[in-house]
């Protein structure tokens, strides 16, 4: 069994370390809050980020992400991607020149514009870097729900390795190639599921929810196709599956931000009454700048953004989806 440092302990950080330490890895968790891992060390539970989940008893924590990332054969990242380079920059004196390197964060940095393989890569060079991703609710998989995902390398051995890390009998881990459309896929389901709790919240039913899910998946795609993505990722685990899960799940983040959104509840007074991160808020920006940059478009983002950021009505946004200029299904 490995030495696996996780660096991030917020719901799937914790989800994750646990998941890795019950299958008999050493794993050392590092977490910004003190509080967080006097608790994880002293009562075996992480009452903030995953409350009422007693964790496995040999799981440590610490506020030393040298110390953390010090002799570990596996990284894995869960920070927020607005913190990601940070928390990466600070551990970087202890991760060995061997060691994989994964990323669990769902997000696109803000300002550069990269993806977090791209700023694991930009960190550690020489590193191979895998990012996972999929349909994965923290607290289901902590209760050992059967739960399916996808870990992307460039290279097929890098990850097949991280498959033999992370996969149980409740975790299966399916491995990929296409990095970018798997990053991407996870960002950007994030903003459509904003947009999905938006629809809920208005007390609109299943046909607006159908389409959205359908067009949101159209718009990750086409970014993707623009970014030199396989399309037949987005049809699977990391795209398809988990925009139908953040989308229609009653444990997603994102899905939650966007219905108090339309109750007229601002962005910035959810924020200050929440701990845990949205990362569609600010991939809902990121991936505008993107499109931007390869030259395509990005229509629901563009009204989730306006929402979160302008004070559009969200009312006033689904009319102006459903009045754009007629189209044709199909992109060329």
């Amino acid at each position: 069994m490995s030495t696996i440092a996780v660096l991030g302990a917020g719901s799937w950080g914790t989800t994750l370390a646990d998941l890795l330490a019950r299958r008999g890895h050493e794993v050392r968790l590092w977490a910004y809050e003190p509080d967080v891992v006097a608790a994880i060390n002293d009562r075996h539970e992480n009452p903030v980020f995953l409350p009422g989940c007693p964790l496995a008893p040999g799981l440590r924590a610490t506020t030393d992400a040298v110390a953390a990332a010090r002799g570990a054969q596996v990284v894995l990242t869960v920070a927020p991607s607005h913190v990601f380079r940070r928390v990466v920059q600070q551990a970087r004196p202890g991760i060995g020149p061997d060691a994989l390197v994964v990323t669990a964060t769902k997000g696109i940095e803000p300002g550069t514009l990269k993806l977090m393989s791209e700023v694991l890569e930009e960190l550690l060079p020489g590193h191979p870097v895998t990012a996972l991703s999929g349909p994965s609710f923290a607290l289901e998989v902590y209760q050992g729900q059967p739960t399916a995902v996808v870990a992307a390398a460039r290279a097929e051995a890098t990850a097949i390795a991280v498959q033999d890390v992370f996969a149980t009998p409740r975790f299966r881990v399916y491995s990929h190639t296409d990095v970018v459309g798997v990053e991407l896929a996870g960002a950007l389901k994030n903003v459509i599921a904003i947009a999905a709790g938006i629809l809920e919240g208005l007390g609109l039913g299943n046909n607006p929810r159908a389409a959205l899910i359908t067009r949101g998946l159209a718009e990750i795609t086409r970014l993707g196709l623009a970014m030199g993505a396989d399309p037949l990722t987005f049809a699977g685990l990391a795209g398809m599956g988990d925009l139908i899960l953040t989308t229609t799940g009653a444990l997603s983040r994102n899905r939650a931000l966007g219905m108090a959104l339309a109750a007229g509840q601002t962005l910035e007074d959810y924020t200050a009454a929440h701990r845990t991160v949205a990362e569609g808020v600010n991939t809902a920006q990121a991936a505008l700048a993107l499109a931007e940059k390869v030259g395509t478009e990005l229509p629901i983002c563009e009204q989730v953004a306006a929402i979160l950021f302008d004070g559009k009505p969200a009312p006033q946004a689904v009319v102006d989806l459903m009045e754009r200029t007629l189209k044709s299904e199909q992109w060329r």
